[in-house]
């Protein structure tokens, strides 16, 4: 029997598709569910003084801000979804998917027509031929605006695509950004290298907390948006009150940890000098637009490994803060932050199992705060984060 905190989908319902293969369990059960087996991974580091603090629930529906939609079908009738399981090739249509916002259900029959006024052939699997592989979507909760990117094979069609966009552009919400992006290998590759820009506006700005961020194509961004505010602005909180004088944001992404955490401190009237590290470009171009809006002075990003950068500086943070994709930051790094010895560090995780192995390295600190944040729902996965102080020797 379904409750009010269970997600309806029929796709599930009916086998179509499994994304979601915690949806039958009440979403209270899945918030238990997950915080005991975050508390089993770092049991071994907890102490009487370490504050679990309570987990961040997401809503249970409509909470995406993004959109991966795999395109088959036919150019007359394109399918918008995913590829079914049972062969990989028929298509899933999911443009009602209930995990994305009413907004989007607005757009899908517009970029339907789209694709046969301009004659984007979907790229068959089977046979090797077509032209359209995916449209990405995504939106901003702070002006409403999109980025639509096409993801096609070739750049054939950029002409039929130039010809139809004037009224396409006409559908869509202000300050919207249109690409295309050439993806040419016949490979399980979600986009290419290659970014043609159909607009003059090249990123999509958004708003955390008074935070501006903008993203860009083949950046990441966070995909739940009410989550990833709070997940900013408690770090901001954490560090509020710490002694920080320069702290470094280490896998910084568009900069959302470094900025929202260096803001507060210099509006403490704190002279705090920030330096973020991202491996990607677009997103360091992001961060750096961003810190210039709000007017933060001695800030400095740059686009480096991350681990590369942290091995080679020569100054102490105060504070560092990690955020690193699902395989975590590595041993070589964990024991190179256990040795150099910040006072504090921040870390926020999408996989909880190898936080912990993180964790274990870092034997010169002791946990001070916990949290769950639930990025993911109707998934076994979340977000984490954690609050470490030096032991003091």
């Amino acid at each position: 029997m379904k409750t009010e905190n269970q997600l309806q989908c029929i796709h599930f319902a009916e086998k179509r598709c499994s994304s979601c293969q915690w949806i039958e369990r009440d979403y209270c059960q899945q918030i238990a569910d997950k915080s005991e087996e975050l508390k089993r991974l770092i049991s071994p580091y907890l102490l009487q003084s370490t504050q679990i603090l309570a987990p961040i629930y997401s809503p249970i529906h409509s909470l995406r801000n993004k959109a991966k939609m795999v395109v088959s079908g036919s150019v007359e009738r394109p399918i918008l979804g995913i590829l079914s399981d049972n062969n990989g090739m028929s298509g899933v249509d999911l443009t009602d998917c209930p995990l994305y916002p009413s907004s989007f259900y607005r757009l899908f029959p517009i970029l339907k027509d789209f694709i046969a006024r301009a004659g984007l052939v979907p790229y068959n699997v089977a046979k090797k031929r077509g032209e359209l592989k995916y449209i990405l979507l995504t939106e901003s909760q702070y002006n409403q605006a999109i980025m639509l990117r096409f993801v096609l094979k070739s750049e054939q069609k950029r002409p039929l695509v130039e010809r139809e966009l004037t009224g396409l552009l006409a559908k869509l919400p202000k300050n919207s950004v249109v690409s295309l992006n050439i993806q040419p290998q016949h490979a399980a590759l979600l986009e290419g290298e290659q970014e043609i820009f159909l607009t003059e506006r090249r990123a999509l700005e958004e708003h955390f907390n008074g935070i501006p961020l903008f993203i860009r194509p083949q950046g990441f961004f966070q995909t739940n948006p009410q989550v990833a505010s709070q997940l900013y602005a408690t770090a901001q909180s954490w560090v509020s009150d710490l002694p920080i004088r320069h702290l470094w944001d280490l896998f910084c992404g568009v900069g959302g940890f470094g900025l929202h955490c260096a803001k507060k401190l210099q509006e403490c009237n704190k002279n705090v000098s920030l330096t973020g590290i991202e491996i990607s470009p677009a997103a360091i171009e992001s961060a750096i637009q961003s810190a210039k809006q709000i007017g933060l002075t001695d800030v400095s990003f740059a686009s480096l490994d991350s681990a590369k950068f942290a091995l080679e500086e020569k100054s102490i943070p105060d504070l560092v803060i990690v955020n690193p994709p699902r395989r975590g930051i590595g041993k070589v790094l964990a024991n190179f932050l256990n040795t150099l010895g910040p006072s504090y560090l921040i870390y926020s995780s999408c996989n909880a199992k190898t936080m912990a192995q993180d964790l274990a390295v870092l034997s010169d600190y002791i946990l001070e705060k916990v949290q769950l944040f639930d990025m993911f729902p109707h998934t076994a996965h979340y977000e984490s984060m954690v609050l470490l102080r030096k032991i003091r020797q």
